[in-house]
């Protein structure tokens, strides 16, 4: 099943080719001029649009956390080789997995080693 992504600032702007050749819809916020934008600028565009945030900032997470909202949903990236292949690897291994909670609401942070998930809102 296909996506819609938004990618943060910090994630590299070749892994939307990567998703989009997957079958995914992916935007970088670069491209839509939300470079210099505030992570709750990020959350409301990709709200509106209905897309997963995917990043390496721990700040949108606390930012979901507070919102008592349940969307936008979240995967925030914690490992080393933070490339754009081995990202993608991580997605396409973690999808079938996560494609559930994502579309109704949630925020996973994704470790080398370990995947955490949390449903949106927090409580």
């Amino acid at each position: 099943m296909s996506a819609r992504f938004l990618l943060d600032m910090n994630l590299p702007r070749s892994l939307v080719r990567l998703l989009v050749n997957d079958g995914h819809a992916a935007r970088h916020v670069a491209d839509l001029g939300l470079d210099r934008a505030a992570d709750a600028e990020i959350v409301e565009v990709a709200r509106a649009a209905d897309e997963i945030i995917l990043t390496h900032d721990l700040d949108f997470g606390q930012l979901l956390a507070f919102s008592g909202e349940s969307r936008p949903s979240v995967i925030i990236f914690r490992f080393e080789r933070a490339n754009a292949a081995t990202i993608r690897e991580k997605l396409v291994t973690i999808w079938p997995l996560m494609n559930g909670p994502l579309s109704e609401g949630a925020m996973v942070v994704v470790r080398d080693d370990a995947l955490r998930v949390r449903r949106l809102p927090l409580r």
